[in-house]
């Protein structure tokens, strides 16, 4: 039974992951009919897929009318001789990968039928060159819009409006150019008259249409990549573009798009040397370049258009042999705001995200960097604003080493909180009885030695054992603020003051340790003080006089400081106090 399960498994998977890319038709209908024979095939796009291949043939997956076209990240196709009429039509999109062809998708060829052409077609116009163009190339050749319906034309070309000497009237096939074989007659009126036919007859009265020729000093070749050369992949994002040098020619001009004909990146920019370079072009992109030499006489004509892939890059991008989309970006999910209670230690925040670099900074709504708090997994944040988390890892495309980043900008919002005052002790026989002072405008309740509780909505706390106990406040009527904001306390705490008065009244001069009622001995290694920045500002004994408020000699503004304090246990404690003036 498994044998034959894991048989079915590999005999339909790929068949499924075929079924999940491809796009869907969406015009024509597939199985729609009196489809026009100009019609343009539109179809749903597939984020990722860098670039579509199309056929189009009379056979299911056939390519007798279009052989496999790339058409870069475009989602439409006209096919430009049209379509045959009256003719079952077979279209096959194939997803098109520059790392590894054999992993291209060819999708299931869909089918509609074409109209049936009852008439003759219209005229159609020259564009290159356009009626009534002057200084024309003698050697320029001829080009002509699609007439819908039409399956070939008939060209006449003459120095007459009725003339014919340069060519009789010939039937040229369904082709919209002509390459005249001998030059054209210099500094002339050059005739063209371009009649398209089909099986109901020929347009009528097309207009005779012409250009003047001049003599031109001399022609120019088109030229060609030689890097990357044309259908090259993986090409570094950052290269150096070179093409053959065209004898002649003073300049070139330089289009570039990510679709046949584009010119989106660049647009016949002019350069006077065959080479230029490119900074950062989007990854895993099929791109079309087209380079005209030209000179101050003449430019070069029909020159073709090559293209070229780009290496794959942070993504996402589909991945055909998964059968799913693939990113090199670092995988963040962090949560978009924190709250931040007044009164309480600074938040200490983490990212469990894998990733080479890490970066925190606090920025503006827009997202610009005001200032760098940390480059490790965590950071620390005491006041409210907004801010960012960026982690990044590094990927090799071709010698071009891309970071991949991932942001996610977050909220800190400062609500307030509650204020332990003081926690009185009394003690009842061999237990305590500890009563919670809180001062705040929010509803409190209150657990002991557990940050997790249970909570209690009394501030006393009875028949508590004798020792280091740590008391737990939270503030239930502010949504996102209740565990954030924990506070402890506990009897050896109790014995650093909350606040001091340094103003020469003889009464809370000084900020020192006192060990309170029924708390345990304890003896003090250190005990240091730091103002907000951490900046040390003094140390002293346990059985100091304590400190004046004062840093080298200067008296210290009224804010809040930071104490730590080790015993010679090694425990810690420390907080923080106020100095008011």
């Amino acid at each position: 039974m498994l044998k034959k399960l894991l048989v079915f498994i590999l005999v339909f998977l790929p068949l499924w992951i075929v079924a999940q890319s491809c796009p869907r038709i969406l015009s024509p209908v597939p199985g729609s009919t009196d489809v026009p024979v100009d019609a343009t095939i539109r179809w749903q796009e597939i984020i990722g897929v860098p670039s579509y291949n199309i056929s189009i043939g009379t056979t299911p997956g056939g390519n007798d009318i279009i052989n496999n076209v790339p058409v870069g990240t475009n989602t439409s196709f006209k096919p430009p001789f049209g379509l045959p009429e009256d003719t079952e039509i077979f279209v096959t999109i194939t997803l098109f990968f520059f790392n590894n062809p054999d992993d291209n998708i060819i999708c299931p060829s869909i089918s509609f039928r074409t109209e049936d052409v009852t008439t003759p077609p219209n005229c159609t116009q020259l564009f290159l060159p356009e009626n009534g163009d002057n200084d024309v190339n003698f050697r320029t050749n001829l080009r002509w819009n699609l007439a819908p319906g039409a399956t070939s034309y008939l060209l006449r070309i003459g120095t007459t409006p009725n003339g014919s000497e340069i060519l009789p009237e010939t039937n040229v096939g369904n082709t919209l150019r002509y390459d005249p074989p001998n030059d054209l007659p210099i500094n002339s009126e050059i005739f063209v008259q371009i009649t398209p036919l089909n099986e109901n007859g020929q347009a009528l009265n097309c207009t005779v249409e012409s250009f003047r020729t001049t003599v031109v000093a001399q022609s120019l070749n088109c030229t060609r990549l030689t890097f990357p050369i044309d259908g090259a992949t993986n090409v570094p994002l950052t290269p150096l573009l070179r093409w053959e040098e065209v004898p002649g020619a003073t300049g070139y001009r330089v289009t570039i798009g990510t679709t046949p004909g584009g010119s989106e990146i660049v647009s016949e920019r002019v350069f006077r040397t065959n080479s230029t370079f490119v900074i950062n072009f989007e990854p895993n992109t099929l791109l079309f370049m087209t380079i005209v030499p030209f000179n101050d006489f003449v430019e070069a004509t029909d020159c073709n258009m090559e293209s070229f892939s780009t290496a794959i890059g942070c993504g996402p991008f589909f991945d055909p042999s998964v059968g799913d989309f693939v990113s090199f970006f670092p995988e963040l999910d962090f949560p978009e705001s924190f709250t931040l209670c007044e009164n309480s230690e600074p938040l200490n925040l983490s990212t469990s995200t894998l990733a080479e670099t890490y970066r925190w900074a606090r920025v503006t709504s827009q997202g610009s960097e005001i200032e760098l708090l940390s480059e490790t997994t965590e950071v620390q944040i005491s006041e409210g604003g907004v801010y960012r988390l960026d982690v990044t890892d590094f990927i090799n495309a071709n010698g071009d080493i891309i970071p991949c980043t991932s942001s996610q900008m977050f909220t800190v919002n400062v609500t307030p909180g509650p204020t332990i005052n003081s926690v009185d002790v009394e003690r009842v026989g061999d237990n305590l009885t500890l009563t919670v002072n809180v001062s705040g405008s929010g509803v409190y309740d209150y657990s002991l030695n557990d940050i997790n509780g249970p909570y209690q909505s009394s501030n006393v706390f009875t028949n508590v054992p004798r020792g280091n106990n740590i008391v737990y406040v939270r503030d239930t009527s502010l949504d996102g603020c209740t565990l954030a904001i924990d506070v402890s306390q506990d009897l050896v705490s109790e014995g650093f003051p909350k606040f001091f008065t340094p103003n020469g009244d003889g009464i809370n001069d000084f900020w020192r340790f006192e060990l309170p009622p029924n708390a345990e001995e304890v003896q003090f290694a250190s005990i240091s003080i730091f103002d907000k920045f951490g900046r040390l500002l003094f140390q002293m004994l346990q059985s100091s006089e304590g400190w004046n408020g004062t840093f080298d000699g200067r008296p210290l503004p009224s804010s809040d400081y930071w104490f730590r304090a080790v015993d010679t246990d090694n425990r810690v404690f420390q907080g923080h106090f106020t100095l008011k003036r």
